[in-house]
């Protein structure tokens, strides 16, 4: 990926993170890269696209930090307690801004068979932990999507709740979290 093309992808999450999808322009999104208007055309087709690639490149950076010092022959609950505190960490780090406040979801997706590949493909490692989950009994049968929320995504919005000041994590709290999103997946 080209250093422009990085800078505007960058400067539009730093201002949707800001302003939200409607109070952002082209302009902005230009003075804030600090390219001419016009470059950002050379990499993106219109603003539609612009979020559409910004949707997947923020993807690819989430799918990079959960998989962050992963390995296939971890046992299952160390894989799960890493994920889960690598999505911890990347929130409360702040190191994501669209994501920690809560306006990723907001963004537009296309909606194909495309890009339903590239997520799964991206988040290989996460399915693969709850396929073996439920291939060994361990896991509820449940789709992966479903697991996923029911326990590593309760990471992201404890996350939000702590940096927001609404709720402060304790290392207990912290430790009690992730035991209750590994039990809430498992066959009882």
């Amino acid at each position: 990926m080209s250093d422009k093309k990085k800078r505007i992808l960058q400067a539009t999450e730093k201002l949707l993170a800001e302003y939200g999808f409607h109070g952002i322009s082209m302009q902005m999104v230009a003075k804030e890269a600090g390219v001419a208007t016009g470059t950002i055309y050379r990499y993106f087709e219109d603003k539609d696209d612009l979020l559409h690639q910004l949707h997947d490149h923020i993807l690819s950076y989430v799918a990079h930090k959960i998989s962050q010092n992963i390995s296939d022959d971890m046992p299952l609950q160390q894989r799960f307690r890493t994920m889960w505190l690598n999505i911890w960490n990347m929130a409360t780090e702040d190191d994501a801004p669209l994501i920690n406040r809560g306006q990723f979801e907001n963004l537009p997706r296309r909606k194909c068979h495309e890009q339903r590949l590239l997520e799964k493909k991206m988040f290989a490692q996460v399915d693969q932990l709850f396929e073996e989950g439920k291939a060994c009994g361990l896991f509820k049968e449940l789709d992966n999507e479903i697991l996923s929320v029911l326990s590593l995504e309760t990471s992201a919005c404890l996350a939000r709740k702590h940096i927001n000041g609404v709720y402060k994590v304790s290392d207990a709290d912290l430790e009690s979290a992730i035991q209750a999103s590994w039990d809430a997946i498992l066959q009882h």
